[in-house]
């Protein structure tokens, strides 16, 4: 397994960012690898960050201004190759179904719960890695 993974973060409120990256902490999960984090806060700068490669999972705010992550995950979806697993913050539960259309892998009401946030995003994790071996 290698030493760190990279999950992007998007989110136009910077403590939504903080959230998440306070959730997953350095480790999500004993069996995955460290996380480092990369912040965005425009659909524009995640497209370039996944341009760039070598981001393991994403996590996408939902409720982000001007465009939410439901509709940044359909767009990476179907423009970027091998696109890494995303895991959606909805508003509420009831929203799941939206996540289900965006082609979410996973999806995480907010607030961001800790113990929900972070056994999801290893599981996201986990598979990345078995995707890639």
């Amino acid at each position: 397994m290698q030493p760190t993974a990279t999950v992007l973060v998007y989110s136009d409120d910077s403590r939504t960012r903080e959230q998440v990256r306070l959730a997953a902490g350095r480790r999500p999960a004993p069996d995955v690898p460290e996380v480092r984090f990369v912040e965005c806060a425009t659909p524009d700068a995640v497209v370039r960050e996944l341009d760039k490669g070598g981001i393991d999972a994403c996590v996408l705010d939902g409720e982000a201004v001007p465009m939410g992550g439901m509709g940044v995950c359909r767009q990476i979806k179907d423009e970027v190759f091998h696109c890494p697993p995303v895991l959606v913050l909805i508003a509420r539960p009831q929203d799941a179904w939206l996540a289900t259309w965006s082609r979410a892998d996973a999806a995480v009401a907010l607030p961001v719960e800790p113990v929900e946030f972070a056994s999801a995003l290893a599981s996201l994790l986990r598979r990345r890695a078995l995707a890639s071996t």
